[in-house]
């Protein structure tokens, strides 16, 4: 799967240029960082449906640098240029999520692929969208409420 492909998916070009935006797997090591040092308690992961009939799916879990494997991103511009991604691979669906408006629409390798998510990046998905449509969003938790 080429990240070509996962940009031409999810319509990735920018507005007013056109040219297509740089895509890949989910990061689930930056995410991590950013849940972390920004006090996140909720994500919102869109575009569900991107990934709807692919054989696998991958999701970086970590970087190796000179042969050590890290949990987390260096600070260090040359160990970043550096370091390169370290992949878990998941089997993927061939059902549909576009339109789903709650967990039980979900195919449910898409819902075993979220829950991953969540444990890799030690935060709860709160929001869930299925497609451009706003309507087709899944509430998972309220992330406004205390």
């Amino acid at each position: 799967m080429s990240a070509g492909l996962l940009g031409e998916r999810g319509h990735e070009f920018g507005t007013v240029t056109g040219r297509p935006r740089r895509c890949g797997w989910f990061d689930a090591v930056l995410v991590r960082q950013a849940v972390k040092v920004g006090g996140i308690e909720g994500l919102a992961l869109t575009k569900l449906d991107v990934l709807d009939g692919l054989a696998e799916l991958k999701i970086c879990v970590g970087y190796e640098i000179d042969g050590t494997l890290l949990r987390r991103l260096p600070a260090a511009p040359r160990a970043q240029a550096a370091a390169r991604p370290v992949y878990e691979t998941f089997e993927g669906w061939s059902g549909s999520s576009r339109g789903a408006r709650s967990w039980a629409d979900l195919p449910a390798q898409a819902i075993k692929y979220v829950r991953r998510i969540e444990e890799l990046v030690e935060a709860p998905v709160t929001l869930l969208s299925t497609s451009p449509e706003r309507d087709d969003t899944i509430m998972v938790r309220d992330p406004f409420a205390g």
